[in-house]
């Protein structure tokens, strides 16, 4: 029996027995109600309410503190001797690397090829609000993480939500958290070997086959996929093996890189049509408010673009606050500052860079509603005919990062529910490497989609955590202030012997 046949016996044999609690758990967590002739999904509202709640609450902190957010990543007010393993710039790109991916290449165009260009009016600002979202989330991950005796930390809605409700509201507050860091728990672990792994190796390897021949082409066959696999699951072990401080190093240069190659090329085709960056702009805020040939008008370009913003940067989730709790800090609300710089690099930045090079480039492939990375690819193409294969070294690049992210998120989740010990952080290991070769020879595309609803029904049981310990957040924010107040009333900008040495070269 060939590989072939083994890995598709194993597709259907996992998909008829998954496909019903799939489809039934999708059902419920994606329930949308109808409202202006088009569905709103109830989690997307859930999420978007969410960041409008914490925006009002903490007025508007993403804009007031988003200098100050660029002044702490730059390790202005670093303190020597601060708990932790990674600093604030290494923190920030391991948690956007996990959500940096092939949403911002293939989610933006879906959005644009449904929703129209003012999809993207509506993207931008859901993206905005979740910067508050994730503020208050990663500040709660910092604030109740467990440094442990060899340094190494703990964090994320597993540890704050226990020990946070426990704080606020005693015996039953403390019940109720465990419950919850269970649930939570398990969440994040069922995703991380699904959507985390499996489905970025599975994405990157279907790019890489499409550009060296197809099926026929010189890894098309079986074996190259095992091949394949096999190489990026040994590239993933030895970084994770490494713990967070290795996972750091490499997505410390791994986004920048990313994001600067992704970047470069959007501006190449907006600068090759900048006659036609106007007509775009006007399109994207006149299709906001007067969309032609979107269902719902309006109300289905913002459900469309707040849909695709909120798959896109996590916020709210409760995933990131498990690498940024990682950082060295002596005050949580530094690095919850610093978090809310993430959504606006994933979702305001690249996301709208995507988009804008859409609109402006327009190719064939968005009027037959082809949909995904098809239309990204052929609007670079219109301008860079080799475009393709660049576009396959970024779905690499966004692949092996988020892998290595959610690597370390589901180990956290793993050593949650099974303890720290060696043997049980070896066994989650080589179990997240096999998924990693399983990626490039399997789809089990039902799994995935079990992934995702498992995935945002964790942000239910987050989101109320937040609400009811956003009090704790707004101490912990002036706390911060009252530091970053004293220090420049003392003339210290940071002060070369308080300060960690920040590495941001690429």
């Amino acid at each position: 029996m060939s590989l072939e046949s083994v890995t598709e016996s194993v597709d259907e044999a996992v998909s008829g027995f998954f496909e019903p609690i799939a489809k039934w758990l999708g059902e419920v967590v994606f329930y949308a109600v109808p409202v202006g002739g088009t569905d709103l999904p109830l989690i997307v509202a859930w999420l978007v309410v969410a960041g409008l709640v914490f925006t009002g609450w903490f007025g508007f902190v993403q804009i007031r503190k988003f200098r100050l957010a660029v002044d702490v990543v730059r390790g202005k007010y670093d303190e020597k001797g601060s708990a932790g393993e990674v600093n604030h710039f290494q923190a920030l790109t391991a948690a956007v690397s996990g959500t940096v991916g092939l949403g911002n290449i293939a989610g933006v165009a879906v959005a644009v090829s449904i929703g129209g260009p003012g999809a993207t009016f509506w993207m931008i600002l859901c993206g905005l609000l979740g910067m508050a979202t994730k503020f208050v989330e990663v500040t709660l991950g910092v604030k109740y993480r467990e440094v442990h005796a060899d340094g190494t930390v703990s964090g994320g809605p597993m540890h704050y939500l226990p020990k946070g409700l426990a704080e606020r509201f005693g015996k039953n507050g403390r019940t109720l958290g465990k419950v919850l860091a269970v649930l939570a728990s398990f969440m994040i672990l069922f995703f991380g070997l699904f959507g985390g792994n499996l489905f970025q190796v599975n994405q990157s390897y279907a790019q890489l086959v499409s550009v060296t021949g197809g099926e026929d082409g010189a890894v098309g066959s079986s074996a190259g996929a095992l091949l394949f696999g096999i190489l990026v699951a040994a590239l993933v072990g030895i970084v994770l093996l490494g713990g967070i401080r290795s996972i750091a190093n490499v997505t410390s240069r791994l986004v920048p890189a990313m994001a600067g190659i992704y970047i470069v090329a959007c501006l190449v085709v907006i600068l090759v049509n900048v006659t036609a960056v106007p007509d775009a702009v006007t399109a994207i805020v006149e299709g906001a408010f007067n969309p032609e040939g979107v269902a719902g008008g309006v109300l289905g370009a913002l459900i469309i673009g707040f849909k695709r913003a909120a798959f896109s940067n996590e916020a709210g989730l409760g995933s990131a606050p498990i690498a940024h709790s990682a950082v060295k800090t002596k005050h949580p609300a530094s690095e919850g500052l610093v978090a809310l710089l993430e959504p606006f690099i994933d979702t305001v930045v690249i996301c709208t860079m995507t988009a804008l090079t859409i609109v402006i480039a327009n190719p064939a492939s968005l009027g037959e509603d082809i949909g995904g990375v098809t239309i990204t690819s052929d609007a670079f193409e219109t301008v860079m005919p080799w475009f393709p294969y660049v576009l396959t070294v970024a779905v690499m690049l966004f692949a092996i990062s988020t892998v290595l992210t959610w690597g370390y998120y589901g180990l956290k989740a793993w050593t949650y529910l099974f303890g720290r010990s060696r043997t049980s952080e070896v066994t989650y290991k080589v179990l997240y490497t096999v998924f990693a070769i399983a990626g490039s020879l399997l789809t089990l595309q039902t799994l995935i989609d079990l992934a995702d609803a498992v995935l945002f029904s964790l942000a239910v049981i987050n989101i109320i955590g937040l609400y009811l310990l956003a009090p704790v957040v707004k101490r912990e924010l002036d706390t911060f202030m009252e530091f970053v107040r004293a220090r420049k009333a003392g003339g210290d900008t940071g002060g070369d012997e308080d300060r960690e040495s920040v590495k941001t070269t690429v």
